[in-house]
């Protein structure tokens, strides 16, 4: 969603400013920031990377760190979820989500509307798009 709205470029473009515009509190993780700025930096330049973090350091959004005990949760869902391919960002993003309770997304990749919690496995992310 991030380089999305960062790209002008991007087909999600305007729906990711708009849903990024709307005033909600964000939330994203370090893995997220560090994923993002890579990708900004490779294809829009240095200069798209560093408004990114500037703009997150200001208060765009809250950076949650991914904890040790994240990245075992995160490991235990690429088990359960083998044939999906997450890749480790969705996944400690994931982990993340279920510690601080969050049941809510912002994104545009489709792996965050497979993904299931719950002791049944049932419960599904509410998805904005």
């Amino acid at each position: 969603m991030f380089y999305a709205a960062a790209d002008s470029g991007d087909r999600s473009n305007v729906r990711a400013k708009e849903i990024l515009g709307r005033g909600d509190r964000l939330v994203t993780s370090d893995h997220v920031l560090v994923e993002t700025w890579s990708l900004l930096a490779h294809r829009l330049g240095p200069h798209a990377a560093e408004g990114f973090w500037t703009a997150l350091r200001g208060g765009a959004a809250s950076v949650e760190q991914v904890l040790a005990a994240d990245l075992e949760v995160a490991y235990s869902i690429g088990e359960a979820f083998a044939d999906q391919g997450f890749s480790i960002v969705d996944r400690t993003s994931f982990a993340v989500m279920q510690r601080l309770g969050v049941l809510r997304a912002a994104t545009l990749d489709e792996h965050f509307a497979i993904f299931r919690f719950g002791r049944d496995r049932r419960s599904a992310l509410e998805i904005v798009r």
